[in-house]
Formats: C-alpha cells, sequence, structure tokens
C-alpha cells in the first residue's frame, strides 16, 4: 500500500453557455462571488486558458482532501454559466522518467 499523494492536478473544462453574452456571463459570475471563491482557499491554480469558441481550460494543484470543496465551489458558482466537466490528472514526467530509465537498461 503506497501513501496518499500530497496533492493531485484537476484539469477543470469550463465550456461556455453560448445562449449568454460576455455581458451577461460576467454578471453571474460577480453575483456568485465567482472571482473570490474560485479556487477555494489552499487550492493553486496552474494554469487557466480561454479557448476561443469553447470556454476555459483551468489545471488546480490540490490536496486530495480540497476536492469535494472544489466540486461544491463548481456547483455554486460555475453552473448556469459554463457547463463543467473534470478530469483529475497527474504528472507523468517523473513516472516517464523511470520508465526510460528502466528501458535503457534493458528492461520492459
Amino acid at each position: 500500500m503506497t501513501d496518499a499523494p500530497e496533492s493531485m492536478l484537476l484539469t477543470v473544462f469550463l465550456r461556455h453557455d453560448q445562449s449568454n453574452n460576455l455581458d451577461a456571463i460576467q454578471t453571474k459570475l460577480k453575483d456568485a462571488e465567482w472571482w473570490d471563491r474560485f479556487p477555494p482557499t489552499g487550492v493553486e491554480v496552474v494554469s487557466w486558458y480561454v479557448a476561443m469558441g469553447f470556454g476555459q481550460i483551468v489545471t488546480l494543484r490540490l490536496p486530495p482532501s480540497k476536492l469535494a470543496e472544489v466540486n461544491v465551489e463548481l456547483e455554486r458558482s460555475a453552473w448556469g454559466v459554463f457547463r463543467t466537466e473534470c478530469m483529475p490528472s497527474y504528472d507523468f514526467v517523473p513516472v516517464r522518467e523511470k520508465i526510460i530509465e528502466r528501458v535503457r537498461n534493458g528492461g520492459k
């Protein structure tokens, strides 16, 4: 059994609701206190991109214990503005390095 990771990555797709224009979206986000509440305290924004015609793609780093809090905040303040999709992930770079080393040493 391994210890729980100290942090995880979570990619959040915030798909635009194209039935709203930018002014309506900004008003709803302001009314929901989105900019003050998301992400919750203790959650780091790794990246936040706008993809034209799609919406926003946010990658967060958080302790696994904060996952439920992030979910509740998305439900509380993003719904009605965005359609959300979340994909937990992890940093593959260290795993890749171990695989490369193993392969170079004749392993599979």
